[in-house]
């Protein structure tokens, strides 16, 4: 029987928040594996990033606010177990799909474990956690998903694509860390945003979107496809409204980068940037 506290400390709500860069990667491809796509997806979503938030809060214990979870309950040596076995079945489906596929799952599982395990952590360096993260959940999975779902030889995957998926990313992460400085301070972790300041990684994240912008604008007017563009901007437009409404609130008060705004402006992003990718989606292949 599975805890409580391994439960939540799972946060499968979380594999939400990361789920963009997924749609996105269909995006560029013409005939789509659906059926080797969906045993991804759930390769991705409900096994290897639960597992991964579940060894990053066991190597944590955070007794504060993490993403996706108020009021975290202590992590149990259960936990540990189920991350590891959650890996190895994340592995072996993935090695079962596809060769190349398996030593993906493998390469993120093993930077995730280096990005959390306390002797090596590296989530203390602020630039090095960042590039750790973006390069992982921004390319690599882009990487992974575009070969599955096209079944083309490496060297096809799009840079473009790569290089958006990894922009995207970098725009969302630093903003999850806003509210984390004195708990991570305290476990004597640097992170990016801590090392930009509240209002730095405000910011910082701007420019991030603003460069993913211009590169889905570079690559969808290159396929003429500029009512595609428009298309994901419309969608945006909520994401945008409530990011400079936070952001001229944390202008007038610092505090106000706080947890519940910060999973506000999480749920509210990911919603309409999934919808975003998922319309354009349904556009390409039934429309």
């Amino acid at each position: 029987m599975l805890k409580k506290s391994t439960i939540q400390l799972l946060r499968f709500p979380f594999s939400f928040f990361l789920m963009p860069v997924f749609w996105f990667s269909l995006l560029f491809v013409n005939t789509i594996q659906w059926d080797k796509v969906l045993v991804l997806f759930t390769i991705i979503h409900i096994l290897l990033y639960p597992a991964s938030n579940a060894y990053n809060s066991y190597m944590d214990k955070d007794t504060e606010s993490i993403g996706g979870v108020a009021k975290p309950m202590l992590p149990t040596k259960q936990l540990f177990y189920v991350s590891f076995i959650m890996d190895v079945l994340a592995v072996l489906w993935a090695f079962w799909l596809n060769v190349s596929v398996g030593y993906c799952v493998l390469v993120y599982i093993i930077f995730s474990r280096l990005y959390s395990y306390r002797s090596i952590r590296l989530k203390k360096y602020p630039v090095l956690g960042f590039i750790t993260v973006v390069l992982n959940q921004g390319g690599l999975i882009f990487f992974t998903v575009y070969k599955v779902a096209s079944l083309q030889p490496a060297v096809s995957v799009p840079l473009i694509g790569i290089v958006i998926a990894i922009l995207l990313i970098g725009g969302f992460y630093p903003i999850t860390q806003v509210y984390q400085h004195a708990a991570d301070k305290a476990d004597g972790v640097t992170t990016l945003s801590m090392l930009l300041g509240v209002r730095g990684t405000f910011l910082f994240c701007m420019v991030m979107y603003v460069l993913a912008f211009l590169g889905m604008w570079y690559y969808f007017t290159s396929i003429g496809a500029i009512h595609t563009f428009i298309t994901i901007q419309l969608f945006f437009v909520p994401v945008l409204v409530y990011f400079f409404y936070w952001m001229h609130l944390v202008w007038k008060d610092v505090n106000d980068a706080n947890f519940k705004q910060t999973m506000r402006m999480n749920w509210i992003a990911a919603t309409f940037t999934n919808m975003a990718f998922i319309f354009v989606l349904i556009q390409q292949h039934i429309g």
